[in-house]
């Protein structure tokens, strides 16, 4: 191995790579707008309706498409320049945060709207989810997939910590500027895949077998195999019992009277 090679097999190596760069920017600033826009939407909504029931609904208007639409998309995936499936997500997930800006300036006082509006963005991150994250083996050599999917998960990590913190604060200056920013934060997502010049591989024609059979097929294997049935298993559990962390607002507000700031600090607080 070459002087050049060793040094672009570390992390900062990795940040030679155009596309890796890129992807990772764009992998960041996803994470930390969805983060963001979390925690303004839960203060607001607790903010305009004071019921933990309507928290709740917050986030199952973004869970339910997700579960509706994930296998599919990932169908989809194979099928379509993932680049440009990751291109629309970024663009519909700006769209609902401009949906939100508009709920925000005309006072609209039924949140029903907002939970449309937060559905909308689940259709778009069921969608970006498998399209986006299977980009890294494509971006690096073999040899530096390990040190790439590492800081990958480090820049994911990185982005939760300071996503919630970041939107508590910029909360205090109105949740306009907050979706405002989110939106930004997602067009530039879009902006950052379409500059990916490595293009994965498709199956521009469908296989001969059904798409409830080809969309299935992961599922058969996940049953097949005991170990991977385990891993997502558990962290089915884990994300179930993770969603507590969606009635922080009503401690933030009402127990420890702290604000959206706090609130972001207290979102915050779980990843570090």
């Amino acid at each position: 191995m070459t002087d050049i090679q060793k040094s672009e097999d570390t992390p900062a190596g990795l940040f030679r790579l155009r596309d890796f760069r890129f992807y990772i920017s764009g992998r960041f600033l996803g994470t930390l707008g969805m983060l963001i826009q979390s925690v303004a939407v839960g203060w607001q909504v607790y903010d305009i309706t004071e019921s933990p029931l309507a928290l709740g609904y917050v986030g199952l208007a973004q869970f339910l498409p997700i579960v509706l639409l994930t296998l599919p998309a990932g169908d989809i995936a194979d099928r379509i320049d993932r680049r440009i499936i990751v291109a629309a997500a970024g663009v519909l997930e700006a769209a609902a945060a401009g949906w939100l800006i508009l709920l925000t300036l005309t006072h609209s006082g039924d949140v029903t709207w907002f939970y449309a509006a937060l559905a909308l963005f689940g259709c778009a991150r069921a969608f970006m989810a498998p399209a986006s994250r299977s980009f890294v083996p494509l971006l690096v050599t073999a040899t530096q997939l390990p040190r790439a999917i590492a800081v990958s998960s480090s820049t994911f990590q990185v982005a939760v910590i300071t996503g919630p913190a970041i939107g508590g604060g910029l909360y205090l200056f109105g949740p306009v500027i907050v979706y405002a920013v989110c939106a930004a934060l997602f067009m530039t997502v879009a902006l950052a895949f379409l500059a990916i010049r490595t293009r994965p591989p498709v199956q521009p024609h469908a296989p001969a077998t059904s798409a409830f059979t080809r969309v299935t097929a992961g599922i058969a294997y996940m049953r097949r195999t005991p170990i991977v049935l385990g891993a997502i298993s558990l962290d089915l559990f884990a994300v179930l019992l993770g969603g507590a962390v969606a009635l922080l607002p009503i401690y933030a507000r009402d127990i420890l009277h702290v604000g959206p700031e706090g609130l972001g600090l207290m979102r915050s607080a779980p990843a570090i």
